[in-house]
């Protein structure tokens, strides 16, 4: 019943409503209501910094543990994977006086990852993804399981473009039962392994997420989970360019997110190298032709008088260049987006 009273405290707070801390004294003005989950309620407000994420929950533990991961991802290089923490505290609020925890972060602005990927394309999703396995690189190094990975909880930030989570609520320590998941993205559901918070956990939520934003209707598992993942992978042109990564990242082939972006990264070469070899001999074997209509024509100056043919001025060059362009385009985005 008290856990009830206090989350309805939680939940209370209107805009123009104030908050203020009851150790650190900061005082936070509420705007709106941006999410409310399991264990809290997320609401937008100005602060003396600015403008922040507000979390307020009853769950003191939960409030605690999330404080943690935050500090854990604000150490060297994995500080880019979650949002920054400004501060953590209680407030005392209602007719009862009652205390309820919250923690402020910064507030991260952008279009979350299907939306992004929907509106600049699927080539992204490798680029995104390469990104997002670097930083989980370094969040398993400090001994940290995100646990609930899903497009829900990825913001891509920017310009420069760079892939940011905003939920760390499901973080769970390694060796640790996962303490919160997402069925259509939880290994458990699927059959593939146990919820033991380990690496391959998250790698095989990474996978689930490269499905989903190209086959954006989540699907209910069949009678045969392993068969039915792997047909959605070779049937989509896209999964398939990446069938071997995917596949590893589903069977826990991979130990790291290391190898996983390894894999992307040799994958999306040899994808762009089979494009060159195509289109080069496309236009090698344009030119022979060419040649070969050129002799005919010289042995036969009648016929060529006849009839004369309309040639498309550097089709095939053109279209050479614009695939060069856009290969090189990406990996200056690539780049730019690896080392930000």
């Amino acid at each position: 019943m008290k856990k009830a009273a206090s989350m309805d405290l939680a939940c209370s707070f209107k805009p123009g409503d104030s908050l203020k801390g009851k150790w650190n004294q900061n005082t936070y003005r509420i705007i709106k209501q941006l999410g409310k989950g399991a264990n809290g309620v997320v609401y937008l407000a100005v602060s003396a910094r600015g403008q922040v994420a507000l979390k307020v929950s009853d769950d003191t533990m939960s409030i605690t543990s999330e404080v943690n991961v935050l500090k854990a991802f604000s150490k060297a290089r994995s500080k880019a994977m979650g949002p920054s923490l400004f501060d953590a505290d209680d407030t005392v609020c209602g007719s009862a006086k009652q205390t309820i925890s919250f923690y402020a972060m910064e507030y991260v602005q952008g279009p979350l990852l299907q939306d992004y990927v929907q509106k600049r394309g699927e080539e992204w999703i490798t680029v995104l993804m390469i990104q997002l396995l670097t930083d989980l690189s370094f969040l398993h190094q400090e001994g940290w399981i995100f646990g609930d990975l899903k497009p829900e909880n990825l913001i891509v930030a920017g310009p420069p473009a760079k892939i940011r989570c905003i939920d760390v609520g499901g973080t769970t320590k390694q060796g640790r039962a996962i303490k919160e998941y997402t069925e259509f993205f939880d290994r458990g559901y699927w059959g593939f392994g146990s919820r033991k918070a380990e690496p391959t956990y998250d790698l095989f939520a990474v996978a689930m997420i490269m499905i989903n934003c190209v086959v954006t209707q989540k699907f209910k598992k069949s009678e045969h989970p392993k068969e039915q993942l792997f047909s959605v992978i070779e049937k989509n042109t896209y999964l398939n360019r990446y069938k071997h990564v995917l596949q590893s990242a589903l069977s826990g082939s991979y130990l790291s997110a290391d190898e996983m972006r390894n894999g992307l990264l040799s994958a999306g070469q040899k994808g762009t190298n089979r494009v060159v070899r195509q289109q080069s001999y496309t236009q090698g074997s344009g030119n022979s032709r060419t040649t070969r209509v050129r002799s005919q024509r010289s042995s036969n100056p009648n016929r060529m008088a006849k009839k004369q043919k309309t040639k498309k001025p550097g089709g095939g060059i053109a279209e050479t260049m614009l695939i060069v362009i856009s290969i090189v385009a990406l990996y200056f985005a690539y780049i730019i987006l690896f080392l930000a």
